[in-house]
Parts: structure tokens; sequence; C-alpha cells
């Protein structure tokens, strides 16, 4: 069952928050279709808006995943499968080219696996950022050409690779590109072109390339006799699914919660060590297990170094080889922290007044790092709540990573200035390019123009989106039980944020090495809850007075305990 939370918020409120923000409370939906139901009312609330329409629908949601999506519906998965499993009969050698973000490693890594155990000999191959780029270059092509290679499967890349599938064809290669992100007007001669959004798709979904490089070894396996992929393998697609923010609707969410049961037992040295090196206990493995601890640390390999570091890690049977490289990847993340720290830094004193004001922020220097540009755009996003564009320019080029915000299509706005770029791609909320340096300043006059037309002063005001009001004495052991069945939360399965009004503020503190945070203690009647509230030290409620907080769960990893996290708080109406 595929299910859209983004239903119309006709009737929502707009409550005043702190610092500028907006608090917009939705309107209570429709719930006849719900009459009788077993749980609590809010959690009818919450299917509502996440267009459950019946209970027959609403217990499917919460039950255990379902029957997954069939593969027949994913375009040339069939071809791309035939092809594999005769280079496997015939031991052929198969070139893997991933990109170097975790959806590509897992994918990779998934893929050359598969490969292995079924009698084709993978090469897996993982571009360098920094002197190769995303995806398929010609060296790269013609350098697994060389080595013996006579199929290419690019993994997390390849729909938009013109020329490099035209050579792998001219070398004799056949070509199959296992991809999600956005398709092009004109698509590459690959034999096979495994991507969901290739129009006409009837599958439903949206997976990450994980996702779609699962579906490929898991019918790879079939066809070879077996019951299916292994169940390590369904661990890294719930890593895969969740780093690379794909829709937590449909078959996504039940293959990440299949995942996630399977990345509780791995066995493999790789994500053993690097739990290890981020302290969190793997057998506890929930999505911020991978967003925030896992993920980072594979990601840091293609920041800062070589991405064949985190592959190396994922593909190794060896656990003192994992032990090392976990490490490596610890080392290189805290490294990553401190580059992007001061990039931000940079980035600070390079933006004016003026751009600063304007709906979408683009900063580029020569000291701004290619494995961080992201980061940095991300983090603008976060700061300043509009559309962001970070670019380092070296040898006369730029290299942009492009964030943004809900309401604004950033690939769409990259679409509609193609001509101004070597190559570019990525998805509404992400997006990436390359340009040569003397086009920046026409670059950022078309661009910010372009966001002028297509962005409001609304959409640029930050709004925390609420989904119902819960007082804190109505929270019980039975409603929390049920909340925890509406995850994994992500795009598209938001996790849910309530609104509790004169609460008040006990043993309030700042907290964090700059005291930006606040840790106190909220009280409503007899029931009390510790909680947390980031950034938000300067829009501190004094102690003792009451507040209206916007507020969600979430688990206190130093104590292991549940707490509440403020999104934000004001003084009580």
């Amino acid at each position: 069952m595929t299910t859209n939370s983004t239903a119309p918020t006709t009737g929502a409120r707009l409550i005043d928050g702190s610092g500028g923000r907006r608090w917009r409370l939705r309107a209570v939906p429709d719930l006849d279709a719900f009459e009788g139901a077993e749980w609590p009312r809010l959690i009818s609330v919450l299917l509502a808006n996440r267009g459950v329409r019946s209970i027959e629908e609403a217990t499917a949601y919460l039950g255990e995943p379902g029957e997954l999506t069939d593969p027949a519906l994913m375009p040339d998965l069939d071809i791309a499968v035939e092809r594999l499993q005769r280079a496997c009969t015939e031991g052929e050698t198969v070139a893997v080219l991933g990109d170097f973000d975790v959806d590509g490693l897992t994918s990779t890594t998934i893929l050359s696996e598969g490969l292995r155990e079924l009698g084709a000999q993978p090469l897996p191959y993982i571009p360098d950022r920094f002197s190769e780029g995303y995806g398929p270059n010609p060296q790269a092509v013609r350098t697994l050409h060389a080595q013996g290679a006579s199929v290419l499967v690019t993994a997390d890349c390849g729909t938009s690779a013109l020329r490099e599938v035209e050579l792998a064809n001219e070398l004799g290669m056949d070509v199959i590109v296992i991809d999600h992100h956005t398709v092009p007007d004109q698509l590459p001669d690959a034999l096979a072109l495994v991507n969901p959004k290739l129009a006409g798709s009837q599958y439903g979904s949206e997976p990450a390339a994980v996702g779609v490089a699962h579906k490929v070894v898991d019918h790879l396996y079939e066809r070879a006799g077996r019951d299916g992929s292994p169940e390590e393998h369904r661990a890294l697609v719930a890593l895969g699914t969740v780093c690379d923010l794909a829709p937590m609707l449909g078959e996504n969410r039940d293959l990440v919660r299949i995942g996630l049961h399977a990345l509780r037992r791995s066995k493999r040295p790789g994500l053993r060590a690097l739990a290890g090196v981020a302290r969190v206990d793997l057998g506890e493995a929930d999505p911020d297990t991978c967003g925030w601890q896992l993920g980072p640390r594979l990601n840091a390999a293609g920041r800062m170094a070589h991405a064949s570091t985190a592959l190396d890690l994922l593909l190794t049977d060896d656990e003192d080889e994992a032990r090392r490289l976990a490490a490596e990847l610890d080392r290189l993340n805290h490294e990553r922290r401190e580059e992007t720290t001061a990039a931000l830094d940079l980035a600070a004193g390079l933006l004016t007044p003026e751009q600063l004001a304007a709906p979408l922020l683009i900063v580029a220097s020569e000291q701004i790092s290619s494995g961080i540009v992201g980061l940095v755009a991300g983090r603008l996003v976060g700061a300043h709540h509009r559309p962001a564009i970070a670019i380092q320019i070296a040898d006369g080029e730029g290299r942009a990573s492009c964030r943004s915000i809900d309401a604004f299509d950033v690939t769409a706005l990259l679409r509609r200035h193609d001509d101004l770029f070597l190559r570019y791609g990525g998805h509404r909320a992400a997006a990436g390019f390359s340009i040569e340096a003397s086009r920046l300043p026409e670059l950022r006059e078309r661009l910010v123009a372009d966001a002028a037309e297509h962005l409001t002063s609304e959409d640029l005001t930050p709004t925390i989106d609420v989904e119902a009001e819960l007082p804190l004495a109505a929270v019980n052991g039975e409603l929390l039980r049920r909340l925890q069945q509406l995850g994994p939360h992500g795009i598209g399965n938001p996790t849910p944020r309530f609104l509790a009004r004169a609460v008040r503020i006990l043993n309030n503190r700042a907290v964090g090495q700059d005291g930006s945070h606040l840790q106190f203690t909220l009280k409503e009647n007899r029931v009390s809850w510790r909680a947390i509230a980031f950034g938000l030290a300067e829009h501190a409620v004094p102690d003792g007075e009451e507040a209206d907080i916007v507020y969600t769960f979430s688990k206190d990893n130093f104590r292991g305990t549940l707490q509440l996290e403020v999104l934000d708080l004001r003084p009580a109406a």
C-alpha cells in the first residue's frame, strides 16, 4: 500500500513560535472511516494524515511488513537479470561502478557479493570524488574494460551517462544501469535501464538505488534456484535507504523495517566494527543509528579521501581488517566535522546581508572542499530556511551541491537553466552540478531571480508542522506502543510532532559545548518528562514558568530511556 502524507492542510491554524518561526497546527481530519478502531483516537488522526483510508489499510500499516512489490513492475529488471544470470553461468567479469555515498556503497556491495556467490567475477569500482567526479567517466570505463569486464553495471548512477555508455558499447561491453535518479530527456543506450522513475513505470514507489539493486540481486538468486538474497543484504538495504533519505512510503517503509531487523542481528564484520567506533549497540539499531552514526562515517571516506575505504569495510570478512578500516573512517569523520565547521565560518563571512536576504543562497570559494559542499549547503538551508548552493572553485571549474526546502524543487531549477552547466542531476531536495568558473556571476543572477519568481515569503518563513495537540498527561504506554508502530519515519511518513500547552519548565539549564542547547524537566499536573531542546537556549523560558511547546519523542542515547525533544517553545499564551 502506498500512502501519502502530503494531504491538504486546509483549515490548518498558524501559531507564532519563537525566533520568527511559525507552528502550523493541522485541522483534525475526518475520522469516520476509523469508527470502532482498537487503537487510540490520536493514532487514527495520524493515520488519516498519512493517507490511510480505512481500518483494513490501517491494520496493514500498523502490522508486520506485507508482500513486496512484484519485481516484474520494475523497468528492464528481467533484461538485467537475464544478462547477469548468463554472466554468472559463464563466469564473466562484471564491473560494478557505484557512487561514493552510502546508497552507492551499499548497492555496490550487494551487487558484488551476489554476483560472486552466483558464479561471476565482480570488479567493484568507486570513482574518486576529487579527480573523477560523480558517476561513470571515460577513463574508468576503459580501465574496467582493460581488466576484462564484459558487463558494466552502474549502481546509484548512470542514468545521465550518455557518452560513457556509448563508449562502453563501442568497447563491446553490455551496460546495465541500476539507478533511481531523475530521468533526463535523453537516455543512454544501455542494454537495461533499471530505474523506477522511467516514464511509464508502474512500480508504485521510489526506492533508493540500494533497493533497486536488492531487487535485481534477489531476483537473480531466485532465477538460480535459491530462496533469495542473504539476510545481510537486507541490513544494507535499510542502511542505504535511510541514509539516502528515500521516501518512507509503501515498499520502502517495509524494506527498512525488514532491514532493521536484519541489521540488529548482523554478523558482517564491517558493520559491527563501525558500530563499535561509533559507540552504538547494533542490537538496538534504528533509523537514527543509520542516519547519524553509521552513515556519516561511511560517507566520510568519499568526502575526505577515497570511498574505497568504506567499500572495503563493507566487503571484508576479516575482523581485524574491519576494525582497522572502521578506525580510519572514524578518524576521517572527525576531520570532516572540523572541515565543515571551518567552511561554514568561511561561508558566513562571504555572504553579504543582501545575499542572505535573497530567496536562494549561493556561496563559492576555492577553500571549500568538493567533499563537503553538500554538508555546507544543507547547514545553510537549516540555518536560513531557503535553498542553498555551495560551490568549490578549482582549475577553472565550479563543483556544486544544492539543498532545498519542501516548497522548492532544486533539480527543476537546474533544468530550467541547463545551458549553464557542464553536467547536473539530482532529486527534488538535493542536486549537484559543475560549471565553468567564469559563468558563476551569471549563475548567481539567473538562479536567484528564478527562485524569487517561484518562492513566496510564506515559503521562506520557517514553519513547524504540528499534527495534533497532545497534553503530556494524555501520554501512556499504549499510545507510545502504537506511535512506535507508525515508524520508521522519513519523507512521506514524518515523525509526528505534537503541541502541549502550559507545561511548567523546571531545572532549566544550558548544555552543549557552546551552551546553545537546553535541558529541562517538563511537568503537567503530576506528569513529568525529561526533555532536550537543541539550539534553543536563546529562547529559554525562565525556570518555574509555563510554556507552550512543540515536541516529539526521542531516545536519550546516554540513559537509554525515552525523552521529549522540544522543537520550539514560547511563554504560555
